[in-house]
């Protein structure tokens, strides 16, 4: 069963349908919302959007790409081509400010420096005053998390004024296919580590961006949260016929027994039993004067931060449900 954002209480379907297995939830609050409910009824949940990480939960299955993932992989790489001075303006709710907090780590990582962080209300359209600080600063790299109809405004008033600076971003792109709905130059130089845009070079890829548009020829975009809910229905699938059954508690205990590897649009997906995540193909993906892109530095990149010992330690292979200890935690980088 599919659950959009419009229907977040998903009793009626756990309760009364008895779903063997839901997919659900766009934005952060949506699944933050929904996991409570997911975890009081002991139900199976996939959650296949891009977030700022840190959810370990027995479960559910994250199977978008995390911070680690997306940052760790394109942040060294940007500061070593234009700069260590990096300024954040971010949506001030969990996806924007988490995220910021990864970002703060990885620079510190890498020997960057966050100059400035500001976190932007989601009603805010006009950026005058924000632009003026980020011109006044100066930065080598702009990182914008920003999210929502109010905050695209920001891209042609930065223009318009002039800004012209490097930006990085986890979200735009492959997600909102902001360099088709803006005019260019709006988003030049913007960078994103992706595990996937409909533009992505390959055979595998073309196969099924062109399956996709006939079966949907209205459709305006195959972002990655496509993508991620198609490689996931099949993840799911696998499981199935390894068990035989839909039973849940199977379905469960198998997916935490050993990985599962799909082949994705994107390459090559393995499900990480531990974590409740997956290892993808990270691109490094750039936006040119004319909303063209590109990619570089394809790597696989395992959800590695949650295992991490002694902070966070999430590893959910060592719980089995209802007879043990659950794991329902959203870890979070130190200093959020």
């Amino acid at each position: 069963m599919v659950l959009d954002d419009a229907g977040l209480d998903d009793r009626p379907l756990i309760v009364g349908v008895d779903v063997d297995v839901l997919f659900g939830g766009f934005a952060s609050s949506s699944r933050e919302a929904i996991r409570p409910i997911v975890d009081e009824n002991q139900q199976l949940y996939f959650y296949t959007n891009q977030y700022e990480g840190g959810v370990c939960d027995t479960y559910t299955w994250c199977t978008g790409a995390v911070p680690e993932q997306q940052i760790s992989t394109t942040l060294e790489f940007l500061t070593n081509e234009f700069g260590n001075d990096i300024y954040t303006i971010a949506a001030d709710y969990n996806f924007g400010q988490i995220t910021a907090a990864w970002y703060r780590k990885i620079a510190d990582e890498v020997g960057a420096n966050i100059m400035e962080e500001e976190f932007i209300p989601l009603d805010v359209s006009q950026f005058g005053s924000t632009i003026n600080r980020i011109q006044e600063a100066d930065p080598d790299l702009l990182v914008t998390l920003l999210v929502g109809s109010n905050h695209a405004s920001f891209y042609d008033q930065k223009n318009a004024a002039g800004l012209d600076v490097p930006m990085s971003t986890t979200v735009n792109m492959a997600q909102g296919y902001e360099h088709l709905r803006f005019d260019p130059p709006a988003l030049t130089d913007m960078y994103v580590g992706v595990n996937y845009m409909q533009e992505i070079p390959t055979d595998q890829n073309q196969t099924f961006v062109d399956g996709y548009y006939e079966r949907w020829p209205d459709a305006d975009y195959v972002g990655q949260m496509a993508q991620n809910s198609y490689f996931t229905t099949y993840l799911y699938k696998q499981a199935v016929e390894r068990v035989g059954t839909t039973d849940q508690d199977e379905i469960l205990a198998t997916l935490d027994e050993e990985p599962i590897t799909v082949e994705a649009p994107e390459g090559t997906v393995t499900t990480d039993p531990e974590t409740h995540h997956v290892t993808h193909q990270i691109r490094l993906a750039r936006a040119d004067e004319n909303h063209e892109i590109s990619f570089q530095n394809q790597q696989a990149v395992e959800p590695y931060w949650l295992r991490e010992t002694p902070y966070p330690g999430c590893d959910l292979t060592e719980t089995t449900g209802a007879s043990e200890d659950e794991e329902m935690t959203q870890y979070e980088p130190e200093g959020v």
